[in-house]
């Protein structure tokens, strides 16, 4: 369940100097020991705390302040008949519900009502409602834009909660877009108690989407040892090749007739595909995966490259 931010009082930091904050009365305030805030040069954007050290992100103060936190990218709402579209063409992946049942599951043996970060929050991720709608789970969210599913927009390269503070933190979708993956991996590390969950959901074979505001891309080891600090209990391909391909057929359509239009009706066309994924073998799908997941714990130890090469589950 949705927590509301008054449940991160005393957890939020700010990003630029690791101070304690409050966000009282619609305001950002710095913390004193003596009770008294002094008012802090963060905005506030539909009653949400942009915690943005804007010296240090792609995110501009400017921007911010002038769309009231909007998303620098276009997300429309669809119609029905659009929402049905995308049903069939990006349905629901079973290993993510799945994975989010094992991760709800194991918080619940750690701790009465666990508390967990979703970075990429402004909307509810394929596979997530379980988390969303489980009453003993205590959810916070943020994003770079503000939606009613956040409680504060931030960048993840600099998450403004205090040390060791979380049970569990849930990323999907979110590292491709992130210019310092190393980095948002150490944050999250950061900011989980001692044996705390991350559950990461990344692209591999995927064509770049929303624009420039697309980085990077991991295979199933990359991913793995951008995760390095923590003890894996799962890992493999979240979507396989037959997902690849419909991806890559529109791309190739509408590169050729320069239509996106002619892209997504050939996308529609091979939704077929996708669901080959339900019988190919996780050592040829880890290969050729549209995307890939990590569960895992925080350790105290990092993964060496000798183990990481060696726990290759690949069919070559």
């Amino acid at each position: 369940m949705l927590a509301k931010i008054e449940e991160l009082d005393g957890a939020l930091q700010c990003p630029r100097t690791a101070r304690p904050i409050r966000f009282v009365d619609g305001r950002v305030k710095l913390r004193a020991t003596d009770g008294d805030c002094e008012a802090c040069d963060y905005p506030v954007a539909k009653n949400k705390p942009v915690l943005i050290d804007f010296d240090n992100s792609v995110i501009q103060r400017d921007d911010v302040v002038d769309t009231s936190a909007a998303s620098v990218v276009e997300r429309p709402s669809h119609s029905f008949a659009a929402k049905f579209i995308k049903s069939l063409l990006s349905p629901e992946k079973k290993s993510t519900k799945r994975n989010i049942a094992t991760f709800i599951d194991k918080l619940k043996i750690a701790a009465d009502r666990p508390k967990v970060l979703v970075i990429g929050g402004g909307s509810v991720g394929q596979g997530m409602s379980a988390l969303y709608d489980d009453p003993d789970m205590a959810v916070s969210a943020f994003d770079i834009y503000a939606t009613p599913r956040v409680q504060f927009v931030a960048d993840a390269h600099d998450i403004p909660i205090v040390d060791g503070h979380f049970d569990g933190v849930v990323i999907q979708a979110v590292l491709e877009h992130v210019l310092e993956p190393q980095r948002v991996a150490s944050e999250i590390w950061r900011v989980l108690k001692p044996g705390g969950l991350v559950y990461a959901e990344t692209p591999f074979m995927q064509q770049v989407h929303e624009g420039a505001y697309d980085f990077t891309r991991f295979t199933e080891r990359g991913h793995r040892y951008l995760f390095r600090g923590f003890a894996r209990i799962d890992s493999g391909p979240s979507a396989g090749p037959g997902r690849t391909l419909m991806w890559a057929v529109d791309y190739f359509v509408r590169s050729v007739f320069r239509s996106r239009t002619a892209g997504k009706i050939a996308k529609l066309a091979f939704f077929w595909a996708q669901y080959f994924d339900n019988f190919v073998p996780e050592s040829y799908a880890v290969d050729g995966a549209s995307g890939v997941y990590f569960l895992g714990a925080k350790a105290s130890e990092v993964v060496t490259r000798e183990v990481l090469i060696e726990n290759y589950s690949g069919a070559q």
